[in-house]
């Protein structure tokens, strides 16, 4: 793979995927903000649940982008990672259904929106595979694409059937329909210079196994406490708390070109200690922007909200807190995954315990679970970094793989 540098094509390829992370996530926030608007909290909070839960359930698809790109790294033929993500593909799809009737009598939703919801699920995953393929071969120009496409693809028909009087259920329809159009427009993307013919050799789904539960780890520490929130706190409460989740969701999600471009860079032994040490540095300096950025523009919050969330105002920056400690430890994560030491995600499963046990417990109110939320995130985030730094420092070695 080409040596990359951070003042040149690294750069360069942070910058298209951000301009295509940002075009998904503009588009994802105009959603919100108008389904905070028409739906009421009542009806957000059901529909911030079910978008929790697709999450969840769509952790194979982050682990198979990994898994594929990291691969493609160390020679994989593209065949073989298809074949692989149809597999994986499958068997999300089985859990899915399977989870349907469970999900909504714990989160209290309708059947019907449930489904729609864990729909989308495996074709996240089809998705991710073409995602990872071009993610490792550095072709983030048309990865750019991908993920700007995404995010309109889904948005727009969501957007559509919320201003036609839709409910969260046909909203969540349409957004899987728009998935599954991308889907087969990442691949035509990914082929347009044809087939890679690296190694052809079967790569067993226990691969994406040991990365989901990274993933899994990370994002139902992103998610839960949008979970708990509706079951321990009002409808009303639950989706005020829903809003200023945004805030985090937003300082959770943009930095993610960072770990994206240089996530090839952490995959390969020569240079790994170099870019976790630049992604994490890189990743704590702009969350702490983005938090001040919270704090600043919280006085407009009703604005954007409407006056049923006016409680959220001033505690917005703890929200974008939490969301900037979970990318830091999102990075560090990447960096588990990229080496093949996906046993530093105990770290992420012990503060994803603390942290339920802490809102059943303690919390009662949306500041209250805010505080615990980012204050369980920054302990872990700091405690993944330090141990990724070190694992990263003493790796950077050729590592034994092992493709069972």
């Amino acid at each position: 793979m080409p040596r990359q540098s951070l003042s040149g094509s690294t750069v360069a390829g942070m910058t298209m995927v951000t301009a295509g992370s940002m075009t998904a996530n503009v588009a994802a926030y105009v959603l919100q903000l108008l389904a905070l608007r028409w739906l009421g909290p009542s009806s957000y909070g059901e529909f911030a649940s079910l978008l929790a839960a697709q999450l969840v359930l769509a952790v194979p698809a982050l682990a198979l982008q990994s898994v594929v790109a990291r691969e493609v790294v160390h020679g994989k033929g593209a065949a073989a990672l298809r074949a692989l993500g149809y597999r994986c593909a499958a068997i999300v799809a089985v859990i899915a259904l399977v989870l349907v009737p469970v999900i909504s009598a714990v989160l209290d939703t309708g059947l019907t929106p449930t489904l729609w919801a864990l729909a989308a699920a495996p074709l996240l995953v089809l998705l991710a595979t073409e995602q990872g393929l071009l993610q490792g071969s550095g072709r983030f120009a048309e990865l750019s694409i991908v993920l700007a496409g995404t995010g309109v693809a889904k948005v727009v028909p969501a957007v559509a059937v919320l201003a036609a009087g839709g409910g969260p259920g046909p909203m969540l329809l349409a957004a899987a329909i728009g998935t599954a159009a991308m889907v087969v427009v990442a691949r035509l993307l990914e082929r347009r210079r044809g087939d890679s013919t690296g190694g052809a050799a079967v790569i067993g789904v226990g691969t994406v196994l040991r990365a989901s539960q990274v993933q899994l780890a990370m994002i139902a520490l992103s998610s839960v406490d949008l979970l708990i929130v509706r079951m321990v706190l009002s409808d009303t409460d639950a989706g005020i708390y829903a809003a200023g989740a945004v805030a985090t969701k937003a300082a959770f999600w943009l930095p993610q070109a960072i770990g994206v471009v240089l996530y090839p860079r952490m995959a390969n032994p020569a240079h790994s200690a170099a870019a976790v040490r630049s992604a994490l540095g890189v990743l704590f300096g702009l969350g702490a922007v983005l938090v001040v950025g919270a704090a600043l523009v919280a006085p407009v919050a009703t604005m954007l909200f409407g006056d049923d969330y006016a409680p959220v105002q001033g505690i917005l920056w703890m929200f974008a807190w939490n969301g900037a400690a979970l990318a830091v430890l999102q990075g560090a994560l990447l960096s588990a995954i990229a080496g093949e030491r996906t046993h530093l995600a105990i770290v992420a499963w012990v503060g994803l315990a603390v942290e339920a046990v802490l809102m059943f417990t303690v919390a009662d109110t949306v500041r209250q679970f805010v505080t615990v939320a980012a204050s369980v995130a920054t302990v872990t985030a700091g405690m993944a970094a330090i141990l990724a730094l070190r694992s990263a420092h003493t790796g950077d070695v050729p590592i034994v793989r092992s493709d069972s």
